[in-house]
This record gives C-alpha cells, structure tokens and sequence, in this order.
C-alpha cells in the first residue's frame, strides 16, 4: 500500500523483514520439537539457535538465482549456521513454513485490526449519546420521511461497528491457523506431534486436513469481513457526505486553518476525508472478490493464490486500519449544527408530520383509506404551494370537524417521534 494510505504499527506487520521473521519463527519452533522428539541433537539445536538469522538484501539476492523464495531464504539462514542448517526445515514443504508463519501474521496484524475498530464502536457510542436529542429529519429515497434524532443515525453505526468487531474476530480466529503436514499434507514426514507442539507454542489453529495448503476459505471470509468492515464506513461517510451538501449543511467535516478546499474556487469546504473513505472502502471490496477466486485452487496445491495474496492481504489490512483511523478522527473532528437540522426538518412545510395525522384521523373512526386521502390531498398542496400543512389542515373542514386546533398543533412536534428511545439508549451504553 502506497504512504499516503499507511500507518506505521500496521505498515510494521507487513514487512519483508517481519514476513522472513515469521518464516524463522516457525523453522526454529519446528527444529525445537523435532529436538524433543530426539531427532535433532541438543548440541546441532544450540547451533541452529545461536546462529540462525537473516538478511533481507541477501536473500533477495539468492532468490535471483534460485527463482524460489523460501529456498533462497534457507540458503541464507545455512549459510549464518553452518553445518547444523542441515536440520532446519526437516521434513518440511514450502508452504508449511509460508502458510503457519501467515497465520502467526494474521493474529498480530489484528490484533491491531481489532483495536482500531473497537476504538471507532467507543467514539460512534459515545457521539449517539451525545446527540440523542438532536432532532434531525429522516429520509427513505432520499426524500423527507419522518422526525429522528442525530444520536439516533449515529447508534445505528455504533452498533453495525460492533457487529463488525465480531466479525472479524471470528474470521481472524478462523483464518490464523497453520500446517506441518508435509509435501501432499498426510504428515508422511512430519508427525502430528511437531504440528501440534509447534502451534501451541506460536499461538494459532491447526487445518485439520490441510492438502499442501491451508484452505483458502479461511483468508477469503476474513477479506471478506474486512471488506464488509470497509463497506460500513462507506455507509457512515456517504451519510455525512449528504449532510455536508451546501442546501443542507447539517455537518460538515472540520476544515482546518490554511486548507484549501479547491484550486479554482476559494469558498470551497469539501467532504474530501469521507470521500476517499468511500472511494478506498471499494478497493477492499476488489481485494475480497480476488480473495474468493484463490479459493478454487487445483488438487493438493498451486500457487496461482501466492502473487495475489502478496498484494491484497497486507494492503487490505493496511487500508482498513487507516480507514478506521481516518473515520474516528472524522468524527471526533465532525461539526454539527442543531438549528440547522431544525431548519431542514421544517423545510417540508410539515409534510412529515403527515402520518401521525393520519392516525388521527384513524383514532376519531374514519376508515384508513379515507383518512390517507384526506391528509394526501393537504400534503400535495402544501408541497406544491409552499404553505405549512398545519395550516391547510386547519382551514378544512374535513379536518378540523375531527380534530381541533389544539390537536393538530400537538401533532407537529418532532419530540413525538423519538420519545420511545430509551430502550436504545440503555442498548447503546451497553456497548
């Protein structure tokens, strides 16, 4: 992933020296059990541990040669241990070590990933309560609907965060597993036992029936929750995207001193952070449809998944820790404005108090069907005339031979609509 879009702790996961790493890790945790078990001697262990390293330049170097890279990484770990290299990687295929040292990154990696979304689920808590009642209008197609509540937008996002914490500790649980199973993983030259002992000690799962591979499954439904993690904040920024629009101007991002908002215009304040939030949530999203064509791989293994997980995995757990990062600091940076919700709410005339006069109307025994027409036809000439529907209603008689005009004045009141919220709020603390 290029810097712009990168973080240092999550960036440190992924690279080539922290992958060449995990590869030693796991060589040296098998080389240990094979020792228990009496095939390595104490002395060529001591050796093997005291010596072992690597370089990244070297091996990079050796792999020109080689064309391989995990023989060009144990040509450079033999040649810092000498004589004794010859136990390390006994038994072993290739993706033995690449697929159990991927596992040992996936649960560091998230680690990081999990922080950074239980951060987000703790400032969208913390916001929805700070806004609960702020009234806001609400919109289905996009057009005015009913009264809501700011906090109330917000707990909906809170706890789609914390579904997405969920998910995804699942599916790193799932994924963050290993195999030392041997070249068509029937254990022919690696017992169950060094699996089992090695996997304890580096922390992660056993495949219980790997082929040569771990199964691809796994990666996929976490990229696939990462995705949908992405797909969340894109839902959270293109709502703040809409709210930022100049005819509404509910919200805005911060806009910092010295920012330009364009190179042509200078009274430009643009949406630029939930932008590029949405605009990177869709490269998650293509690197979780990569992750599900790597699934399909051909008998006990190929590699056609290798060169694409060299560039998705790391870059999607790169993007999706800086989105998060990027998200709360949009949040906490955010600036609403009440009175304007207020404004907005009220910009429709009234229209969208237009349901609880139909129930009125309902309550007083006219039939649904009469009363929907009834309130339809104040609402369209309120829409098309500018007036308030209050006051349409209150010259027909229609209406007013039902419900008096301290009636309907109780009706337009937007507190109405959201004075059921306590149970939410109570869940909402709980988060």
């Amino acid at each position: 992933m290029i810097s712009r879009y990168t973080r240092p702790e999550m960036a440190a996961q992924w690279t080539e020296e922290a992958k060449l790493g995990r590869w030693l890790e796991v060589e040296l945790a098998v080389c240990r059990s094979w020792n228990r078990a009496g095939v390595i001697p104490d002395e060529d262990l001591a050796q093997i541990e005291g010596k072992a390293g690597f370089s990244v330049e070297r091996t990079r170097q050796i792999e020109e040669t080689t064309n391989h890279d995990v023989v060009a990484f144990l040509t450079d770990v033999a040649e810092h241990i000498g004589p004794a290299s010859r136990w390390v990687h006994y038994g072993m295929t290739s993706s033995d070590v690449l697929d159990t040292a991927m596992g040992v990154g996936l649960k560091r990696a998230g680690v990081v990933l999990l922080a950074g979304q239980a951060a987000l689920t703790s400032t969208l808590r913390d916001m929805a309560l700070e806004h609960a009642e702020v009234a806001c209008v609400g919109r289905t197609h996009g057009i005015h609907a009913e009264p809501t509540s700011f906090g109330f937008k917000l707990a909906s996002h809170a706890f789609e965060s914390r579904r997405n914490e969920e998910r995804l500790a699942r599916a790193l649980e799932g994924a963050a597993v290993g195999s030392l199973s041997g070249a068509v993983g029937t254990y022919a030259t690696l017992p169950p036992q060094v699996e089992a002992e090695v996997m304890g000690e580096l922390g992660i799962g056993v495949e219980p029936a790997a082929t040569q591979v771990v199964a691809r499954d796994r990666l996929s439904e976490l990229m696939n929750a990462i995705a949908v993690a992405g797909s969340s904040l894109d839902r959270l920024a293109t709502e703040l995207r809409h709210l930022q629009r100049t005819e509404l101007r509910e919200a805005e991002e911060a806009f910092t001193k010295g920012q330009k908002g364009s190179s042509a215009m200078p009274h430009k304040r643009n949406p630029i952070t939930a932008e590029r939030i949405s605009g990177l949530a869709r490269v998650l999203r293509g690197n979780a449809l990569a992750s599900l064509e790597n699934v399909a791989l051909w008998h006990e293994r190929d590699i056609s998944h290798s060169s694409v997980e060299r560039v998705v995995v790391p870059d999607s757990f790169t993007l999706i820790d800086y989105l998060l990062y990027k998200t709360r600091s949009l949040l906490e940076g955010l600036v609403v404005y009440p009175e304007r919700m207020l404004e907005v709410l009220e910009s429709s005339h009234g229209l969208v108090y237009s349901q609880r006069v139909l129930l009125a109307l309902v309550d007083t025994g006219l039939t649904r069907e009469d009363a929907y027409t009834l309130v339809q036809r104040n609402g369209l000439a309120s829409w098309d005339s500018g007036r308030p529907l209050r006051d349409l209603l209150g010259e027909d008689t229609a209406v007013t031979d039902r419900l008096d005009g301290q009636t309907l004045d109780a009706i337009f009141d937007p507190q109405w609509y959201t004075r059921n919220l306590d149970t939410v709020w109570e869940r909402v603390r709980d988060l």
